[in-house]
């Protein structure tokens, strides 16, 4: 009899164990206190339930309610038989870790002018043991608050499932800081606020015993995302790689880059030869980020037609609306019915000026090579972010470990899905390579 008692009670014990191993009250662990990063508040997700209502697209409709672009005339069709519905399908299928801990939490950065701010972003881990390495996401373009990665679940969030973790900051004017402008495309901003917080998670992960099997990381974004994450790239690579007593944690592993805008002077160029915006939302956007982030002598008004200056506000600046919401609220996609004469002539001194903050903020005009492989995505059939933005980056780091993908792959939604499906089949054969030498 006391030797069933002792089996049970060894049974009732490793319940008890497994149950403590798989779940851990992050907002309620004293060690981590002291640390710059701040836990919020922290949730279970279950992935096995489907694709949540809380993902969004970069268009900013609802993933679970996605459904296949209409192929236009001018558009080719994608080379993939497999369709955005179906990507949604393939990357909620592969992986074995359901639940997902997400952890909202805040962090110390600064502003443009040096000033500090406090940032905020999601932390995504796997429910069960230690990931197996980070990936620092940065997030496409997004317009309320509702998209950004502390309201919602981040698409990419996906990955947890194969085991990784993921670390996505909301960006300055979002989250906590809804209140005020984001710099949209000012990127050595923005590359460091996505750092700053990987810099303060990374402590904090070691002191709840949550620190990934690989010390190094990997990089990923799409969209604006993408040329986000080549400036974290290069803002590792030009500023920490010599620090000899710097973390391993700061050492890059891979990058995966896709659909972004490298050349923001190009990107506004083909707005305004094209006098096309498949994107409307962005030519604001643009704006008001190279004005405002910039510090640019001129006013919105100079450049935008005066409807859509008095709109600022209320449609994109109170993070209210979608971006798809945004684009019908716009209503057109001709592009001089969005910007002003002088916006459209490209020979004035205030033009010029816009010009020479937009080569500031691209990646593609930094005297740089990037080091770490980096694979590339872009779709020649983009409609958001044009082909001549991957065409700009072969050109310019044409002697980097860069593998491209450019192909017709649809629309820059469809792409998105692909972009992330293609990153998941990497890290999977990744694994299954180092595998095969253990």
């Amino acid at each position: 009899m006391k030797q069933y008692i002792y089996i049970l009670l060894a049974f009732v014990l490793m319940g008890c164990q497994f149950r403590k191993d798989e779940y851990v009250d992050f907002t309620d662990i004293a060690a981590a206190r002291n640390l710059t990063f701040k836990v919020i508040s922290q949730y279970e997700r279950d992935l096995s339930d489907g694709m949540p209502n809380d993902c969004y697209l970069p268009d900013g409709t609802r993933a679970n309610e996605y459904t296949d672009e209409t192929p236009s005339p001018a558009r080719k069709p994608a080379t993939t038989g497999t369709t955005g519905a179906g990507f949604l399908q393939e990357l909620l299928r592969w992986g074995n870790q359901n639940k997902v801990i997400e952890i909202v939490g805040t962090y110390p950065s600064h502003d443009s002018e040096g000033n500090e701010v406090t940032l905020s972003g999601k932390v995504l881990l796997p429910r069960n043991g230690k990931p197996k390495r980070m990936i620092l996401v940065s997030h496409y373009t997004v317009c309320s608050n509702a998209e950004v990665p502390s309201n919602c679940f981040p698409l990419e969030g996906v990955l947890v499932k194969l085991g990784y973790g993921l670390i996505v900051p909301d960006y300055m004017g979002y989250g906590i800081t809804a209140d005020q402008v984001h710099p949209y495309l000012v990127m050595d901003e923005t590359a460091r606020n996505v750092l700053d917080m990987y810099l303060a998670v990374r402590p904090w992960l070691e002191a709840v015993e949550r620190q990934p099997e690989e010390s190094d990381i990997n990089l990923m974004g799409y969209s604006q995302g993408g040329a986000t994450t080549m400036a974290v790239q290069h803002l590792i690579e030009t500023e920490y790689s010599d620090i000899e007593d710097y973390p391993d944690y700061a050492k890059i592993h891979r990058v995966f880059a896709g659909g972004g805008p490298y050349d923001v002077k190009a990107t506004y160029e083909r707005f305004v030869n094209t006098d096309t915006a498949g994107y409307p939302v962005a030519v604001p956007l643009v704006l008001q980020g190279m004005i405002l982030g910039n510090n640019l002598n001129m006013q919105l008004s100079d450049m935008m037609q005066p409807w859509l200056c008095e709109h600022m506000d209320d449609w994109i600046n109170s993070k209210v609306f979608t971006s798809a919401q945004i684009n019908q609220l716009i209503g057109t996609k001709v592009t001089h019915k969005l910007l002003t004469e002088e916006a459209m002539a490209q020979t004035s001194d205030k033009v010029a000026e816009l010009y020479k903050a937009m080569t500031i903020n691209s990646v593609t005009s930094y005297d740089w090579i990037p080091q770490a492989s980096v694979y590339m995505m872009h779709s020649m059939d983009d409609e958001t972010v044009p082909y001549t933005n991957a065409t700009h980056a072969k050109s310019k780091w044409k002697d980097a470990n860069i593998t491209y993908n450019f192909g017709h792959y649809g629309g820059h939604v469809l792409t998105a899905l692909r972009f992330i499906y293609s990153v998941q089949t990497l890290l999977v054969q990744e694994e299954e390579e180092r595998k095969k030498y253990e």
